[in-house]
C-alpha cells in the first residue's frame, strides 16, 4: 500500500482493485450417490409371492406361473397337485398383513390368502375336513436397503391368524328414541346418502362449510334404519337442542340392493344443533377422524368429507 502511494494514483487504484489471494470455496453440491434412498417394503412382494405360489404346480414347474414364482425364489419347492386341484387350484386374493424388520436387513411378512373354493360342512362322522376360508403365511427373506433388491429365501410358512384385540367397549349407550328429531334427521339423511344421488340433495342435512360426496355405487332400493344410539344424553329425546349442542352417534342400517340381498352397514356421526334442529357436522368412517378432515373416506364406497365455516 505505502509503495502504491509512493508510486503515485494510478498504482493506489491498481492496488484496491488487485482480487486478494484468499477466496471463499463453494460447498460442492450434493450428489444423488449421496442422497440414501428409501428401503423396499417388501410386503408387495411376499404377497405376490405366495399369490404365485398357491397357484404353482410341482409336476409343471416351467409354466409361466412356476417361471415367475422361480424368478421371485429360486429355491423355493412347489406344492405338488393330484386330483381336481390339479385341473383347477383354488384362487385366493393375498393381502400382506403384518411386515417385521430384523438386524442385518432380514425380514418376515405375514399375509393372508382368502380362497374362492366354496366347501360345505362335512356330514356327521365324516372324516374329511373343509378347506379353510383363508390361511396365512409368513415369507422371509433379506435385501431391500436403499432400495435394492429383495432376496425371498425359500418357500412360505404357514402360520397361525394373527391374534386379534378385544372391542373396547362402546361409548354409544344412549338410544334414541326412533320417532324422535335425530333419529328422523339421520334416518333421512342415510337414504339420501345411499340412494346413488347428487350431492345437493344432501346439503339440507349438512352443517353450513360441510360438503359430502354419496357413494355412486351403491344404488339400494331401500333402506332401513334400525337403531340410533348416542354418546351423550341430550340426544336422546324429543325436545329441541340447545344451539351449539354437539353429539357422536352411531347409526345402524340395513340396505336392499336390487338382487335382494341385504347388506348390514354401520355409520358413524357426528350432530350438532343449529336453528332448533340436528344437522350432520361429520361423517365418520370408522377411525375417529373430526369434524373439518380435507378429505374422509365412507363405507361402503369412497365419500369424500370436508368441513369448514363459511
Amino acid at each position: 500500500m505505502w509503495t502504491a502511494l509512493a508510486a503515485g494514483p494510478l498504482a493506489l487504484a491498481v492496488a484496491f482493485l488487485t482480487p486478494r489471494t484468499t477466496a471463499a470455496q463453494a460447498a460442492p453440491a450434493p450428489s444423488v450417490q449421496d442422497t440414501a434412498r428409501p428401503a423396499a417394503d417388501p410386503a408387495g412382494a411376499a404377497a405376490m409371492f405366495v399369490d404365485l405360489w398357491l397357484r404353482a404346480d410341482a409336476t409343471n414347474p416351467d409354466n409361466p406361473i412356476g417361471t415367475a414364482l422361480r424368478a421371485m425364489a429360486p429355491e423355493a419347492e412347489l406344492p405338488k397337485r393330484t386330483g381336481e386341484q390339479k385341473e383347477k387350484p383354488a384362487g385366493a386374493r393375498v393381502v400382506p398383513l403384518h411386515t417385521m424388520l430384523a438386524p442385518g436387513g432380514a425380514w418376515t411378512v405375514v399375509v393372508a390368502a382368502v380362497t374362492d373354493r366354496t366347501e360345505t360342512t362335512p356330514a356327521a362322522g365324516s372324516a374329511a375336513v373343509p378347506d379353510p376360508a383363508a390361511r396365512y403365511f409368513a415369507v422371509s427373506g433379506t435385501g431391500g436397503e436403499n432400495g435394492g433388491p429383495l432376496a425371498i429365501e425359500g418357500s412360505p410358512a404357514e402360520v397361525a391368524a394373527p391374534e386379534t384385540a378385544k372391542a373396547p367397549a362402546s361409548r354409544f349407550t344412549h338410544t334414541v328414541a326412533a320417532d324422535g328429531p335425530l333419529a328422523t334427521t339421520l334416518g333421512e339423511f342415510v337414504r339420501a346418502y345411499l340412494a346413488g344421488g347428487q350431492s345437493a340433495g344432501l346439503d339440507r342435512y349438512l352443517s353450513p362449510g360441510l360438503r359430502v360426496l354419496p357413494p355412486g355405487a351403491s344404488a339400494y332400493t331401500k333402506v332401513d334404519v334400525e337403531d340410533v344410539t348416542a354418546d351423550a344424553e341430550q340426544t336422546a329425546g324429543h325436545a329441541a337442542p340447545a344451539d351449539g349442542t354437539r353429539a357422536r352417534v352411531r347409526v345402524r342400517v340395513v340396505g336392499e340392493d336390487r338382487a335382494g340381498t341385504r347388506w348390514p352397514l354401520l355409520y358413524r356421526v357426528e350432530v350438532t344443533a343449529r336453528a332448533g334442529r340436528w344437522e350432520v357436522s361429520a361423517l365418520e368412517t370408522g377411525n375417529g377422524t373430526p369434524n373439518g378432515s380435507p378429505a374422509v373416506s365412507a363405507s361402503p364406497a369412497a365419500a369424500t368429507v370436508s368441513g369448514g365455516a363459511r
